[in-house]
């Protein structure tokens, strides 16, 4: 796109307003599924009578294995993407396997928790999957220079989205009499049942207005793609180590996005193992949402304002902060309190990688170049998992496993720092200002 409108009417472009409610749409796996439910369902009734431990062991693994998947995965669907001109259609594909994966993980018999581990490993691939393709699309719907606006609303949109079906779902579980439910587990159920359709609902906008800007090369039939998008990922691999601000911002994104990753996957089991009650969690990571919505609005802003990199600078500092201060929570108050400065940063430093990622990356190979972005960040999502298990099993402490998550961020901020020398280099070497 050559040209930007005024600012304020950026957000209301119906291109815009479809891609971003796919934030809206998916968003309820996160908060619901992912964050919520599904780690507290997994350890208490698919796993009902297994060691505490045991069970913890069994989630790790899971959450690994789908993270692998989608880090093996994510390069070639986006290379294929590139060659069919088929991301709108990928992610309608990937939107369905994990909503309907999510429909299914409300028929899960008690204890059956290898189905239900089947099944999140599944959605998992399904969620990832159309965020591969969805990052892709920003660069169909914005200009470069609205990267870190439309980007934040696509965030602030997932965190209000998700947030108000997750805010149904936990007063169905608290109140499951005033929905005609029997009691607290029906009530889960039907919130990942709920999580299915409305993803499924708010995915057809995307659908329907978002459409692919041509490039230079010629688009094949999906049979086509799928053999040249495997054949070219090698060739990407090598094409991807000449653009050096880009590949040292992807060694930065997989350590501090690794804490970030970690915080929202452990946070509820961190608070389990300190003896929090499990609705005081809940109703935190609720408050979270509703704290990122308007927090991630304007990240965006800043962003446009200060340059995407400062923001996730300011955005590490408070993570840093933040994970220290984990370690001396004494109450559920204090829960809270770290619930609402995490919901300051998260969505914020995640939509500001994704703009500042997309200025570096050739639009003709968007995709491809995003997938290898999501690539790394689940990829990441298995090391850090590992860390804070490695750490809580080694020292037999929490909260010394939760503190190891400052190592990540600290490494990010570093080779981040590294990665704007080069660029500034860059941009000299050209003959530009940096």
């Amino acid at each position: 796109m050559n040209t930007s409108p005024p600012r304020h009417k950026v957000l209301t472009r119906r291109p815009v307003v479809a891609w971003a409610l796919y934030d809206w749409a998916n968003s309820a796996f996160a908060t619901t599924v992912m964050a919520g439910f599904f780690p507290v369902f997994f350890k208490q009734y698919w796993n009902a009578g297994v060691a505490a431990t045991e069970s913890t062991y069994r989630l790790g693994v899971t959450s690994g294995i789908a993270s692998l998947c989608v880090a093996l995965m994510a390069p070639a669907l986006g290379a294929i993407a590139d060659r069919g001109g088929a991301r709108v259609r990928l992610l309608v594909i990937s939107t369905v396997l994990g909503a309907s994966a999510t429909l299914a993980l409300s028929m899960v018999g008690q204890a059956h928790w290898q189905v239900a581990a089947a099944l999140f490993l599944l959605a998992s691939l399904g969620f990832w999957g159309g965020i591969v393709f969805n990052d892709s699309l920003l660069l169909h719907v914005a200009a470069p220079a609205e990267y870190d606006l439309v980007s934040g609303f696509g965030y602030s949109l997932g965190y209000l989205g998700g947030g108000l079906l997750f805010a149904v779902n936990v007063m169905m579980t608290l109140q499951p009499q005033w929905f005609g439910l029997a009691n607290a587990t029906e009530a889960v159920r039907w919130s990942f049942a709920s999580v299915g359709v409305w993803w499924l609902l708010f995915t057809v906008p995307c659908a329907v207005y978002v459409r692919e800007l041509r490039d230079s090369r010629a688009r094949v039939p999906m049979s086509t793609a799928v053999r040249q998008g495997f054949r070219e990922l090698r060739g990407t691999l090598r094409e991807i180590s000449h653009y050096r601000p880009l590949l040292w911002f992807l060694g930065a994104y997989i350590l501090y996005i690794d804490g970030v990753n970690t915080i929202i996957k452990m946070a509820v089991d961190y608070g389990l193992s300190l003896g929090f009650d499990q609705s005081d969690l809940i109703k935190a990571l609720l408050l979270t949402q509703f704290v990122g919505f308007p927090a991630a609005l304007a990240f965006g802003w800043l962003g446009a304002k200060i340059g995407a990199r400062r923001g996730i600078f300011i955005a590490l500092a408070v993570y840093l902060a933040a994970t220290c201060y984990a370690y001396f929570l004494q109450d559920a108050r204090d829960f809270y309190i770290l619930a609402c400065v995490i919901g300051l940063v998260q969505g914020g430093i995640q939509s500001l990688s994704r703009s500042y990622y997309g200025r570096l990356v050739p639009a003709d190979k968007s995709s491809e170049f995003f997938g290898f972005y999501n690539m790394m960040g689940k990829a990441s999502a298995i090391v850090g998992p590992a860390l804070v298990g490695i750490t809580a099993a080694v020292t037999g402490d929490s909260r010394l496993s939760i503190l190891s998550i400052v190592i990540l961020f600290i490494a990010g901020g570093a080779l981040l720092a590294v990665a704007a020398r080069v660029e500034r280099a860059d941009h000299q070497a050209a003959g530009s200002s940096p």
